[in-house]
This record gives C-alpha cells, structure tokens and sequence, in this order.
C-alpha cells in the first residue's frame, strides 16, 4: 500500500469524525430545526466529510511532503539553515496564535490549532528562503562565508536500470570522472528486482548482475548512491518517470540507452550517456597511421579479414583473410563512425610498401 492510498484511508475515518461532530454541533447549536434534530443529519455530514477526507487527503498531506522533501534535497547547507530557523519562529507564532483559537467551540477548537502550527510554520520556511538576509547573520555565525562557498550543491545524477546492469558505470565512478550523488529511484530498484526473478534465465541473469553491481557500488563508497522513494505521479511507464523525476530534481540521467537518451534530450532533460563516453575515449587513428592488429575472423566480403583493439573497436583488414590468426603489422586507410560505434578499415602494411 503506497502513501496516497494510506493518507486516504486516514483522511476518510479523520475527516468522517470531523463531521459528525460538526454535525452534532449544528443540531446543538440551531434547536427546534427538525431536520437538524434527525439522527441521521451527523451521519450525512460525516459522510460528506468522508468523501472530501478521502479525496483529498494526498493534496493536503503526502503531495507537500513530497515537494518539500525534494526542495530539501535541493538546498544547500546554508539554505537548510534558514528553513530550519524559519520553522523554529513559524512554530512560535502558530502556538502563540493556537491559544486564542482553542477557545473555539469543538471541533474548530480541538482542529484549527494544528492548522495554524503547519501554517505559520510553512509560512516561516518560505518566508527564511525567499529572503536569505533575514538570517544571515546567524548564517554567518555558524556557517562562515569561506566554509559555505567551499560546499556546491551537486545535481543528482539518477542511473537508469540499463546503465546498472551493463555495469560500465562502477569502474566510471572509480576513476572519479563523475561528481556528485547517485540516485537509484526505487522504481527502477524493482525493476531491477522484477528481471532478476525472471523465468528466463538470461534475464534473470542480467538482473541479478545489476543488483550486485549496485551493492558493490554502495560498499565501495567512491560516490554517495542513495536509493530514494521519490515518484513521478500519474506516470506508469519507468523510462517516462525517470525523466519527469529528474526534470523534478534539476538532475541528470546516466543511461546507455539510445532511446531514453533521445527522448530525455527533447524534454529538456540533461543526459550523461556512457556509450558516448567509451566512443570519446576510444584510440584515435587517422588514415595513414599503423599499427599491429590481430586478425580472428574472416570479413563479410571476400579476402577481408576481422580483428578487435583493446577497447572493442572492430577493425577491417583488406586482404587480411591471408593473415588469418595471425598479428600483422596494417595502416589506416578510412575510419567510419557509426551509430553503434567506431569502424576502422585498414590494409596490410606490406601493400603499401609494394
């Protein structure tokens, strides 16, 4: 049972009391009305309090608690600072405003005071943030201006099930090329959780490849990988949520799929791809350059022959069927990038002497 479907549940018996008890209160209040004066005019009210409990609930609980837990993943050490002395003062005025309003005949008595408290103390967050100066003398005191400076506030760079599973991305973090933290969505954990308990055994090796790569990840530390509940409402597909989250977050996606990459740059959406990071750091050879391959395989065409560099990169030998198992010595004579990768066609270096 997911958090809306529970804040439904506890805003339809929360807000059912509620109006029956307005309800008993209206009939108190107004004597000698006989409709007031049935049994069943709280049961009404209470029911119609139910309805507007259940639907809701979710809009007045778990939704501002969602985007206030994504605006605290976004602020910084100082910022936090001033939302937290904002909630401190927001407090102090809605329970000074509470006393006046207890008085209040039940329920508004018993109800209103805890709505104040959440008011002014929502109203002292927004207030402290928008209008940094207000605190920034305390600021100051604790936090001084060249330790502040010294903490940047990392986009959250959100990994994608494919990207885990191919399992590039634990050496990438080990060389340190990436900064900031990791952020598993939890929809993208029971994906991972749903290819590893797959009947196929292929998938079921794949997944449970990437879950132990995460946990490798997560043990070694070299990045901060946070696993993370947070969810893109009214959105199914896990492709289509992992954008919306990460346009929530101001973050960046770290994918090697090709379709999630384009579809994530038309939105608008950052992408860090590491299919295009292994074609940037591949080796550079121009035409004209040699050097040894080893030719393992014959080419589709006649006489051509196949071998592989140190980074994958496929290399075409013409005429190297004769050197077939065997390392000789060829030079470049074109280069083709393709969208799968890089393609080198070379020819045998005793051809160009000749």
């Amino acid at each position: 049972m997911n958090a809306d479907r529970i804040a439904r549940l506890f805003g339809l018996v929360l807000f059912a009391w509620v109006g029956i008890s307005i309800g008993n209160q209206i009939s108190d209040w107004l004597p000698g009305i006989m409709l007031l004066e049935q049994p069943y005019f709280p049961i009404g009210t209470g029911a119609l309090f139910a309805i507007f409990g259940t639907v809701f609930a979710p809009t007045i609980s778990t939704r501002p608690f969602r985007r206030l837990r994504r605006l605290i993943d976004r602020l910084s050490l100082s910022q936090l600072f001033s939302a937290i002395l904002g909630l401190i003062v927001g407090l102090i005025l809605g329970a000074l405003a509470a006393v006046p309003i207890s008085y209040l005949p039940i329920p508004f008595g018993q109800i209103l005071p805890f709505f104040a408290a959440a008011f002014f103390g929502y109203l002292g967050i927004n207030v402290t943030i928008a209008r940094p100066e207000l605190t920034q003398g305390m600021r100051n005191r604790f936090f001084p201006k060249e330790i502040v400076t010294e903490m940047p506030v990392s986009a959250a760079i959100l990994l994608d099930t494919s990207v885990i599973i191919d399992g590039r991305i634990a050496d990438i973090c080990r060389t340190g090329f990436i900064q900031g933290e990791l952020v598993v969505p939890l929809f993208v954990l029971n994906e991972l959780q749903h290819i590893a308990d797959s009947s196929d055994t292929l998938r079921r090796n794949r997944g449970r490849r990437g879950l132990e790569i995460l946990r490798q990840m997560q043990d070694e530390a070299t990045l901060p990988v946070r696993i993370t509940d947070a969810d893109a409402e009214g959105v199914r597909e896990v492709d289509d949520k992992l954008i919306n989250l990460a346009r929530q977050l101001s973050g960046y996606i770290l994918t090697n799929d090709y379709n999630l990459n384009r579809v994530a740059e038309l939105q608008g959406v950052k992408v860090l791809n590491v299919n295009d990071l292994a074609n940037a750091v591949k080796t550079v050879l121009l035409p004209g350059e040699g050097f040894m391959i080893h030719v393992l395989q014959e080419g589709k065409e006649a006489n051509q022959g196949v071998g592989y560099l140190d980074d994958g990169t496929m290399v075409v030998v013409e005429d190297g069927r004769a050197y077939l198992n065997k390392t000789v010595s060829v030079v470049v004579s074109k280069v083709l990038q393709t969208s799968a990768g890089r393609m080198i066609f070379a020819r045998p270096e005793t051809e160009r002497e000749s």
